[in-house]
C-alpha cells in the first residue's frame, strides 16, 4: 500500500495492473496506420432524418441519378432497425441508451409516413403520437428550441413533407441572407447558428416554393437569391457529401431541395439551368454520401466518426500518465495527426487555415475544441525522447500556425467559441466553458521566442497572445454553486440536460495546468465535485436507471458513468484541498481513493466499456462513443499511477515492447 500526499492508501499493485489492463485495450483499437477512429453510437435521430431524406429524394430522381432498387433496400433496412427502437412510454431517443423525446420521435413518426409504410406500423405510430401529446405537441416542440430555430424548423420541415403539419406553420427563413458575403453572416441576424448556412438555404427554399410569402417585395428578394444561395450551397458541399459529416443536417438539405423537384412541388423551382445543376449536385451527392454512411444493420450513426478528436484524446491521456508517446505510436500516426491540419481557408465557415477539426474527413471544420486537443497531442509529441529533429521541426511549423489559427477565435466576453468568432446570439455559437478551457491549457506550452515569430504578420503575432486575464470568463460563468456547465457535453437525467461533472472537470484541468488550484473559484469547483460524489463512489446522475424494452440487452444498473467518474477522479488528483486534521485524509483524497476503487472495480469486471451518452451534438443531440470511457479510464488510471507509484514501479513499458502491443 501506498500513500498519496493526503494520506490516503492506494493500492498500488490493483492501480497499475488495473492501468495495464486499459492502456493495452486502447493501444489495441488503434487503426493500422496508428491513430483511433473508435464508433458513434447508432441514432434513431438520424435513421429517421436519412429515411426521410431518401425517400423524398427517390420520389424526386427515379430515372435520373439514383439506382431506386438500392435505395429502396436502405430505407427498408433503416425502417426495420427503426421500429426496434421504440421505448416502453411510445416514443424514441436518440440513441438505444436514451430517453425518449419528442424531436426524435416526430421525426421517427414523419420518416415512417414518408417511406409508405405508416399503415403497417399503425399501432406503433399510436403509441408515439400518444407520447407526442403528452409533451405538449408543436407547442412542446418549440418551447424545447425556444429562439433557436436551428432544429425546430427542420423538423416542422420534414413533418410537413410527410404531410404532418400545414406548410404555413413552417416558419420561413430568409435563405437570401446566405448570400451576403461570408464574413457578414455575424452582423445579419442569422436566424441559425453559424454551422446550420446548408439548411437555411436548403430549408428556407423549400417553405418558399411550397408556401410563397404574400408580401412581394419579399417574393421578389427570394426568388432572385434562389440561384445565388444554391451555389452557396454547392460551394459548402464537401467531397464526400456531408454536411459536418452529419447525416441529419444532410438529409434535412437533401429532403428540403428533393421536394421542390419532385412531381408534388410548385412548378415555379429554380429557373435556370445553372440553379437546376447545383440543386440536382447536391441532392446526388448528398444522397450518395447517405447510402455510403448507413451502417449493415440500417442505421445511421450521428456523424460519420471523431477520429481526430478520438486519437489527440488518446494520445493526451497517454501522455498525461508518463507514457513516451513517440515510442508507443511511432512516425504514422504524427503523419495523420499532422494530415488532419486544414491548409485551406475553409468554404464552411470561411476561417484561415491553421485549425484541426475532428476528422479526418472532407466535412469536418476546424473548431475551437479540437485545435486545442491537437495542439496539447503534438506537444506530447515533440517532448518525447524518439521525437527526430525533422518531426519536432515538422511540429513546431504546424503548431505555431495552429495557435495562430486559435488566437484570432477569441470572442471578446474573453471566451472561445466553436466555430466562428463573433456570432454568440444563440447557444452553440457562443463562448463555451469547455473550450475556453481547453485552450488556455495550450498556450503555456508553445512559448514564442522572437526568432519564430518573426516571419508573422504583428497582427497575426499579437492575435497569438491569450486575453490578458486569462480566467476572467471562466470566473465569470461559474455557477453560484461551484460548477460550470460545458458547451457540447450533456447529461440526460441533469434538469437542465447540463452536465457541470464535465464542464467542471474540464475546467479545473485549465486551473491545474496554469497551477491556479488553489484560486477562489478552483477550490469552490473542487468542492462542488466532492459534495456530488455518488453514494457508490462514482460520478453521473443515474444514466442507467430506467427500464428498458426486452428487446434490448439490458445494461447494468450503474447509478454512476465510467466517463464522468474517470474526468472527476482525473482531475481531483492534483487538488490540494487542505484537512480537516493534520494526519486525516484530505476531502479529496478520499474522494480519489473511492473513485479510482469504483473505476478498478469496473475494470476488473469488465464494465468499464460501457459508455453513457453524455454527448450533447447540434441542438441536443445525445451520442455516445464508443472509446470514451476506455480514454477516459485510461487518463484517471496513467496520472494515478502516475502520483502514487514510486519510480521502481512506474507501469510505462519498454519500447521493445511498445511496437508488439
Amino acid at each position: 500500500m501506498i500513500s498519496s500526499s493526503g494520506g490516503w492508501p492506494i493500492d498500488s499493485t490493483r492501480l497499475r495492473a488495473g492501468y495495464r489492463k486499459v492502456r493495452d485495450e486502447l493501444l489495441a483499437e488503434r487503426t493500422e496506420d496508428g491513430h483511433w477512429v473508435g464508433e458513434l453510437s447508432s441514432s434513431a435521430l438520424s435513421t429517421a432524418t436519412a429515411i426521410s431524406a431518401l425517400s423524398t429524394a427517390q420520389a424526386a430522381t427515379v430515372g435520373r441519378r439514383l439506382e431506386p432498387a438500392a435505395v429502396e433496400d436502405i430505407v427498408s433496412a433503416g425502417v426495420a432497425w427503426l421500429i426496434k427502437q421504440q421505448n416502453t412510454d411510445g416514443g424514441f431517443g436518440d440513441t438505444d441508451l436514451s430517453h425518449s423525446n419528442i424531436a426524435t420521435t416526430y421525426l421517427v413518426v414523419a420518416a415512417l409516413h414518408l417511406a409508405g409504410v405508416a399503415n403497417e406500423h399503425a399501432e406503433l405510430i399510436q403509441r408515439s403520437n400518444a407520447y407526442i401529446e403528452s409533451k405538449g405537441g408543436l407547442n412542446g416542440l418549440r418551447e424545447r428550441y425556444g429562439i433557436d430555430k436551428t432544429f425546430v424548423v427542420p423538423i416542422m420541415t420534414n413533418l410537413a413533407l410527410a404531410g404532418l403539419v400545414e406548410w404555413h406553420e413552417v416558419d420561413p427563413l430568409p435563405f437570401e441572407l446566405a448570400c451576403v458575403p461570408q464574413s457578414w453572416y455575424r452582423f445579419v441576424g442569422m436566424p441559425v447558428v453559424s454551422y446550420a448556412i446548408p439548411a437555411l438555404v436548403a430549408i428556407g427554399q423549400a417553405r418558399f416554393f411550397h408556401a410563397p410569402p404574400r408580401n412581394p417585395f419579399t417574393r421578389l428578394i427570394r426568388r432572385l437569391s434562389v440561384n445565388r444561395s444554391l451555389k452557396v450551397l454547392r460551394r459548402m458541399q464537401p467531397e464526400s457529401g456531408g454536411y459536418l459529416e452529419a447525416t441529419p443536417l444532410t438529409s434535412f438539405v437533401v429532403m428540403s431541395l428533393a421536394s421542390i423537384r419532385s412531381r408534388h412541388a410548385p412548378r415555379d423551382e429554380p429557373t435556370t439551368t445553372t440553379g437546376r445543376g447545383f440543386a440536382d449536385d447536391v441532392i446526388h451527392n448528398g444522397v450518395k454520401f447517405l447510402i455510403n454512411s448507413a451502417r449493415p444493420d440500417g442505421s445511421w450513426p450521428i456523424d460519420t466518426n471523431l477520429a481526430t478528436w478520438n486519437t489527440t484524446l488518446a494520445i493526451n491521456a497517454l501522455a498525461g500518465a508518463g507514457e513516451d508517446v513517440a515510442t508507443f505510436l511511432g512516425p504514422e500516426c504524427l503523419d495523420w495527426l499532422l494530415s488532419c491540419q486544414h491548409r485551406k481557408r475553409h468554404p464552411f465557415t470561411g476561417s484561415n487555415p491553421g485549425g484541426f477539426g475532428w476528422s479526418d474527413l472532407s466535412g469536418a471544420v476546424p473548431d475551437g475544441d479540437d485545435t486545442p486537443g491537437a495542439l496539447l497531442a503534438l506537444d506530447a509529441w515533440r517532448k518525447s525522447i524518439h521525437c527526430t529533429e525533422a518531426e519536432r521541426k515538422r511540429i513546431e511549423a504546424a503548431a505555431l500556425k495552429a495557435c495562430c489559427w486559435l488566437g484570432r477565435m477569441w470572442n471578446h466576453d474573453g471566451g472561445l467559441p466553436t466555430f466562428c468568432r463573433g456570432w454568440g446570439k444563440l447557444p452553440f455559437d457562443r463562448s463555451g466553458t469547455d473550450l475556453t478551457a481547453h485552450a488556455l491549457r495550450v498556450n503555456p506550452k508553445w512559448p514564442m521566442e522572437e526568432d519564430r515569430i518573426a516571419f508573422l504578420s504583428p497582427d497575426e503575432a499579437a492575435e497569438f497572445e491569450l486575453p490578458k486575464n486569462v480566467t476572467w470568463y471562466l470566473r465569470h460563468h461559474q455557477h453560484p454553486d461551484g460548477s460550470w456547465s460545458p458547451l457540447w457535453f450533456g447529461n440526460q437525467d441533469h434538469p437542465n440536460e447540463d452536465n457541470p461533472v464535465y464542464g467542471t472537470a474540464k475546467v479545473l484541468m485549465a486551473y491545474r495546468d496554469l497551477d491556479l488550484m488553489d484560486s477562489p473559484e478552483a477550490q469552490r469547483g473542487i468542492a462542488w465535485l466532492l459534495a456530488n460524489q455518488n453514494v457508490d463512489g462514482g460520478w453521473g446522475s443515474g444514466v442507467w436507471d430506467r427500464v428498458v424494452p426486452k428487446s434490448k440487452p439490458q445494461t447494468p444498473n450503474l447509478k454512476s458513468s465510467i466517463e464522468e467518474t474517470a474526468l472527476a477522479v482525473e482531475v481531483l488528483l492534483a487538488a490540494r484541498s487542505p484537512s480537516p486534521e493534520p494526519r486525516a485524509p484530505s476531502p479529496a483524497a478520499q474522494a480519489v481513493s473511492r473513485g479510482l476503487s469504483w473505476l478498478l472495480d469496473r475494470v476488473e469486471n469488465n464494465q468499464h466499456r460501457q459508455p453513457a451518452p453524455i454527448g450533447f451534438y447540434f441542438a441536443k443531440l445525445w451520442y455516445y462513443e464508443r472509446l470514451y470511457p476506455l480514454i477516459f479510464t485510461v487518463a484517471a488510471l496513467g496520472r494515478a499511477c502516475r502520483q502514487f507509484t514510486p519510480p521502481q514501479a512506474a507501469a510505462t513499458i519498454e519500447p521493445s515492447e511498445s511496437r508488439a502491443i
